[in-house]
C-alpha cells in the first residue's frame, strides 16, 4: 500500500513539474538483457500517452517483460508478456489516441501499440527501427501515437531487430531467445 501511494505521489509531482515546464522532456531507461535503451518522452506533444506510460514505469509493470514482436526493417514491440509467454494485464483503461500531435513514426521513435480501435492503446509500445510512414496519422485519420524517441541505445534496438525469430502459438515474430526488459525507470536527463 505504501509503495503504491508513494508511486502515485511521485508520479503526480513529476507530472505537475512536467506540465509547468512543458518543453522539458522526461527520460526513461530500459535496461534489457541486450543492453540499455534511453528514451526521451514528450509530455507537451502527447500528455495523456506519456502519463500513461510513466504510470506503468513507476509501478514496475515493464520489469521482466519481453520484446514479443520483433520485425527486422520494421519495429520491436514489448509491454505485454513474460518470458513464459503469460500475458501481463494492464491495470488501466485505454489511453486516448494522440497521433495528431505532429510527431511521426520515424526511425528511433517510440509509439503505442494498439488494436484496430485508435483509442485502444494500454501498455504495449514499440520502437521504430526504420521510418514507418504507414503508421502515421493522415487525412485527419488517427495513426499510432508517437510520444518520444531513443536518445541512447539505438544500436541496441537495431541489434534486437535482427535476432532470430520464430512462430509460436499466436506469436508470429517471437525472438527465439527471450529479449527481456530487466528494469524500466525514470532517470535524470544527461
Amino acid at each position: 500500500m505504501f509503495k503504491r501511494l508513494f508511486s502515485l505521489l511521485f508520479l503526480t509531482t513529476f507530472l505537475a513539474v512536467a506540465q509547468a515546464e512543458p518543453s522539458t522532456p522526461i527520460q526513461v531507461l530500459l535496461t534489457t538483457n541486450q543492453g540499455d535503451i534511453r528514451l526521451e518522452l514528450y509530455p507537451d506533444k502527447a500528455p495523456k500517452t506519456v502519463e500513461n506510460f510513466l504510470h506503468y514505469v513507476q509501478n514496475n509493470y515493464y520489469d521482466g517483460l519481453i520484446f514479443h514482436r520483433v520485425m527486422e526493417n520494421f519495429m520491436i514491440q514489448a509491454g505485454g508478456y513474460t518470458p513464459s509467454l503469460s500475458a501481463r494485464e494492464p491495470d488501466r483503461e485505454s489511453v486516448i489516441n494522440e497521433s495528431l500531435n505532429g510527431l511521426k513514426n520515424e526511425k528511433g521513435t517510440i509509439a503505442m501499440a494498439r488494436q484496430t480501435d485508435p483509442n485502444s492503446a494500454k501498455a504495449q509500445f514499440y520502437i521504430n527501427v526504420v521510418t514507418n510512414w504507414s503508421l502515421n496519422a493522415r487525412n485527419g485519420q488517427p495513426g499510432y501515437t508517437v510520444f518520444g524517441k531513443v536518445v541512447q541505445g539505438a544500436n541496441v534496438a537495431d541489434k534486437i531487430s535482427h535476432v532470430y525469430t520464430k512462430a509460436a502459438g499466436p506469436f508470429a515474430n517471437l525472438p527465439d531467445t527471450p529479449i527481456i526488459i530487466i528494469k524500466a525507470e525514470v532517470v535524470d536527463s544527461e
